[in-house]
This record gives C-alpha cells, sequence and structure tokens, in this order.
C-alpha cells in the first residue's frame, strides 16, 4: 500500500514538473498571441478581402495582389513601387552607417579613455527619446533661416525640401537616434573577448589592424549578426523621420511604404484595409528575403 502511495506521489511530482515551465512561459506566451499572433492572422486574413473598416470585410481573394504587383494603371501599384523603393533606397544607405559607426565608437570606449562612462552614457542617451522629440530637435538643426548648421558653416541649403539634402537629413537623424543601443551589444561583446589573444598577436608581430580583422571581427561575429538583421527590420520599418521632416517629398521621394500604408489605412479619405494589408504583407516577405539572405552570407560556417 505504501509502494503504491509512493508511486502516486512521484507521479504528481513528475506532473507538476512537467507543468512549472508552462507557468513560467504562459504570460509571454498569453502576450505574444493577443498583441502579435492574432494580429498578425487577422492582417493577412483582411489583405484578400475588400474592407473600409466599418463594414463586414469582403473575400475578393487575390485581387488586391494582384492590382498591386500586376495592374500598372492603379494608384496603388505606383504607390507601391514608389514606396518600396524609397525603403529599400532607407535601408540600403542607412543600416551600413548604423552598423559600423557605434562599432568604431564601441571600439574607442573599449580603450578605457577619461571619462568613458559619461560618453557611453552620452552617446546612448537619443535612444531614449521618442522620435517626434527627436524630429522636433532636428527640425530646428535643418531650419534655413536660423538653424545653427546652415550658420556654423555659412549655407543656404534647404535640408528637408530638396534632394539628395532630405535623404542625408533623414539618414543624420536615424543614425544619431539609433547607434546608442549597437555600440553597448558591441561594448559588451568586446569586453568578452580575451585579452590572451590579443597578447599573442602582439608576440607574433601582428599590427593593429590585422588584430582587428583576425581576433576582433571573428569574436564579434555572432553579434554583429544579430544587430545587421535587427537593424535592417527597423530600417525597414521607417515611418516617423520621413512623415515629419519631409512629407514625403519632396515630390514623394522620400514616401516610404509604411506611409502609404497608413495613408490608405487611416486617411482622411475613404479607408481602403485590405488595400492596406497586402501593403503590409508583401513589405513584410521583403523584410524576411532579406533577413536570410542575411543570415546566409553572415553566419559563422566554421561552427
Amino acid at each position: 500500500m505504501d509502494a503504491q502511495v509512493e508511486k502516486n506521489n512521484i507521479k504528481h511530482v513528475k506532473k507538476d514538473r512537467h507543468l512549472t515551465p508552462w507557468l513560467f512561459v504562459a504570460p509571454h506566451l498569453i502576450i505574444f498571441a493577443i498583441f502579435f499572433l492574432i494580429p498578425v492572422i487577422f492582417g493577412i486574413y483582411i489583405s484578400f478581402t475588400n474592407w473600409d473598416l466599418m463594414g463586414s470585410p469582403k473575400f475578393i481573394g487575390l485581387a488586391n495582389y494582384k492590382e498591386l504587383l500586376f495592374d500598372n494603371s492603379s494608384v496603388f501599384y505606383e504607390q507601391l513601387r514608389t514606396g518600396l523603393k524609397n525603403t529599400f533606397l532607407f535601408v540600403v544607405i542607412s543600416v551600413p552607417f548604423c552598423i559600423i559607426v557605434p562599432l568604431l565608437m564601441a571600439l574607442a570606449l573599449n580603450v578605457k579613455p577619461k571619462l568613458g562612462k559619461f560618453f557611453q552614457a552620452l552617446f546612448y542617451l537619443p535612444s531614449l527619446f521618442a522620435i517626434s522629440a527627436v524630429v522636433i530637435i532636428w527640425n530646428l538643426m535643418f531650419n534655413v533661416a536660423y538653424g545653427p548648421i546652415n550658420n556654423i558653416f555659412h549655407l543656404k541649403t534647404v535640408w528637408t525640401g530638396t534632394q539628395p539634402y532630405a535623404w542625408i537629413a533623414i539618414v543624420v537623424v536615424t543614425i544619431w537616434w539609433t547607434i546608442g543601443g549597437n555600440m553597448i551589444i558591441y561594448q559588451a561583446a568586446l569586453n568578452g573577448i580575451s585579452k590572451d589573444y590579443y597578447e599573442a598577436a602582439e608576440i607574433d608581430g601582428a599590427t593593429p589592424t590585422q588584430q582587428f580583422f583576425k581576433i576582433t571581427l571573428p569574436s564579434i561575429r555572432s553579434q554583429i549578426l544579430y544587430t545587421v538583421v535587427m537593424t535592417t527590420i527597423a530600417q525597414f520599418n521607417i515611418y516617423g523621420q520621413p512623415l515629419m521632416l519631409t512629407n514625403g517629398g519632396p515630390d514623394s521621394s522620400t514616401s516610404v511604404l509604411l506611409m502609404y500604408i497608413q495613408q490608405n489605412a487611416f486617411g482622411s479619405g475613404q479607408s481602403i484595409a485590405g488595400i492596406a494589408s497586402a501593403m503590409a504583407i508583401i513589405l513584410g516577405i521583403c523584410i524576411m528575403i532579406v533577413s536570410a539572405i542575411q543570415f546566409v552570407f553572415l553566419r559563422d560556417n566554421s561552427r
């Protein structure tokens, strides 16, 4: 009898052990389902419908995708092409700077200069600001009449109203706003590299440049892959900078896809949620393809 009771107790203990991990992850799973999984599934469904956010969605199959991808007489076809082109242009221009600049800053701070902690906090501080506050600050900086940039360098450049200066302004604002997070990641990675590697390299006569390419970069390869992928995803979702700095101008040259998605879904005219959702799905597919390509080329194949 005692043996049977002991077996039952063991079964209960094992069952509790199986349930305990699920209790810890359950809050995260619930939040993930409510705020990500369900909206994504609903958004995919809406992309196959004709819906104005008021009545019931009317299923129309692939009509939205056909119009966006193949109907060159449609205004939404032009919006998709213009929005994707400008979004990809921004990604190509901004991502290298958002990777290289914080890496150089982390390398400089890794030497442990005087006031290193102060500069670390100073460089990270902009990433804590909301994009609206960031753009207000830089709108004043780029102002034609009394902006300090034009006054200091004796320029008359209309930074947010002419090209290529509009893109330069957007990229500068983005770099200033986002480099702090990547810098912290690189600093942590650099601090984890054993000093023995560098001492052995110095004994062998390796120059600082050789040490950087042979020791530093391979040692932080995983962190670079992470920051490249996450930064690329973030830059594909650009919205606030062109909206508030240039309002998509001049001549829609900085109108990115998210601006058209917002305009079609929640614009002042009639909402076309199906088209907006289809645009968002196409953007998501582009992000997944680019991220997969980055993983293929940047992953560590030596393991």
